[in-house]
């Protein structure tokens, strides 16, 4: 594998420049928001929740390589975007499991494997059907699922971070649309809506973090 492999995906990169993409670079400023915001609000109300700390820290690793990758835009810098994504999706499920869905223990953690584990078989399923016709934004449907089933199942046992759960899963919709037409849109809007992807993507970040904060305070630490 060539690490150093220049990655042009994007309708607003037009070379190999380093601030070829400046509105997608420089939107990843709302994930560090999105990060700092709720840590903030959290220390505030003297509270020290390690699991909270690690999601706000995995949130600010998202802008951090989601940057580097809009502005090497090289093959290592597509793993340093990708793999922050991926670790906060399974944290924020344990998370989710553990202080919203009040399972206990190793319980949290089967559901969460077993969560995650459909996804990754409905990205595979979605991927063999749909292959790269959707702008790569193919392998995001199944967070989307589980975003948008959290909040039908919340709002079944009457928890009350439902709303914000689904409040979250419509902003993630919307940037999954921004993410998907950037190409198809190119040729009238020069600079694309990938930007748009990450100024939502950081909105929905800010929530989730908002409603454990809120919604999941150490309910249960063992």
């Amino acid at each position: 594998m060539e690490w150093r492999a220049a990655i042009d995906a994007y309708c607003e990169r037009t070379g190999p420049e380093f601030w070829s993409e400046p509105l997608n670079a420089a939107s990843n400023l709302a994930f560090i928001l999105a990060a700092i915001l709720p840590y903030i609000a959290m220390r505030r109300r003297g509270w020290n929740d390690p699991l909270l700390s690690a999601l706000c820290g995995i949130a600010f690793c998202v802008g951090v390589g989601s940057f580097l990758f809009h502005t090497f835009a090289e093959r290592w810098a597509a793993v340093a975007d990708t793999v922050p994504i991926l670790l906060f999706i399974i944290v924020f499920l344990y998370a989710a499991m553990k202080r919203l869905f009040g399972l206990l223990g190793k319980w949290a953690v089967i559901a969460t494997v077993i969560a995650f584990g459909l996804s990754l078989f409905a990205r595979n399923i979605g991927l063999s059907i749909a292959g790269r016709s959707l702008n790569g934004s193919e392998g995001y449907f199944p967070a989307l699922a589980l975003l948008g089933g959290s909040a039908l199942f919340l709002g079944l046992l009457g928890k009350a971070a439902a709303r914000p759960i689904a409040i979250a899963t419509v902003i993630f919709a919307a940037s999954l649309t921004a993410r998907t037409v950037d190409a198809g849109i190119c040729p009238y809007i020069p600079v694309g809506s990938h930007f748009i992807w990450h100024l939502l993507n950081g909105a929905m970040i800010a929530v989730l973090l908002s409603t454990l904060l809120h919604h999941g305070r150490r309910q249960d630490q063992s």
